[in-house]
């Protein structure tokens, strides 16, 4: 699978995508990850790539000539038949394991970060499949959304991790050595005693309860 990522900010990325599970992948040629500089498609010398909002109101807006310029050489040059476009956004859907899931079997996704005070909505109209956010709070831009998908997605990809269990479990409270902490004089931190019972159908039950938060 292929990732391309459309950024201003693409040296946010190098040490996220050159260690761990990502890396490792990488090399297995399991999946590949391109940062894609957006300013390389600008026309003018100072590589304007945002403007002041029509309507007026604070800060700076993405421009949309330079995304839709480098969408459409990413896509002529890969020419994968099943990709998605991804703009990562505050107001977009918001993402869950499912989509990770069915993202996983597409041959490429290409996501856009936007910064400052947005993107031109025309994105979201005309050349983004999708808008996505990763949860209800603003983000200085795309970058580390695109991150989360890219992980999320990425550890459903058969071969990613080395128990496909993994990839998909249900997430429960875990424990393990020792079996009994002690924080401090007299206050000890116990492995609930259903976990050292051996019985794997009160174990399985007691992690299907919801836990306090």
């Amino acid at each position: 699978m292929r990732f391309d990522i459309l950024t201003i900010f693409p040296n946010i990325f190098s040490g996220f995508l050159s260690e761990s599970l990502l890396s490792k992948a990488q090399k297995k040629k399991l999946i590949t990850i391109k940062t894609h500089y957006l300013r390389d498609w600008t026309s003018d010398r100072h590589q304007t790539i945002d403007g002041k909002p029509y309507g007026g109101g604070p800060g700076l807006v993405f421009k949309v000539e330079p995304i839709f310029k480098a969408v459409s050489e990413i896509k002529r040059k890969t020419k994968n038949k099943k990709s998605k476009i991804i703009l990562l956004s505050p107001r977009g859907k918001k993402f869950d394991q499912a989509m990770a899931s069915k993202w996983s079997k597409l041959d490429q996704i290409i996501f856009i970060c936007g910064r400052y005070e947005g993107v031109d909505e025309r994105v979201a109209d005309h050349i983004a499949d999708e808008v996505v956010s990763i949860g209800d709070y603003v983000l200085n831009g795309g970058e580390v959304a695109a991150m989360v998908v890219m992980e999320a997605v990425a550890r459903c990809i058969p071969g990613f991790m080395h128990d496909a269990d993994s990839a998909s479990k249900d997430d429960h409270a875990q424990y393990t050595k020792p079996e009994v902490f002690e924080a401090k004089k007299g206050t000890k931190w116990r492995v609930p005693k259903v976990l050292l019972s051996g019985h794997h159908r009160a174990i399985d039950e007691w992690r299907k309860k919801p836990r306090k938060s």
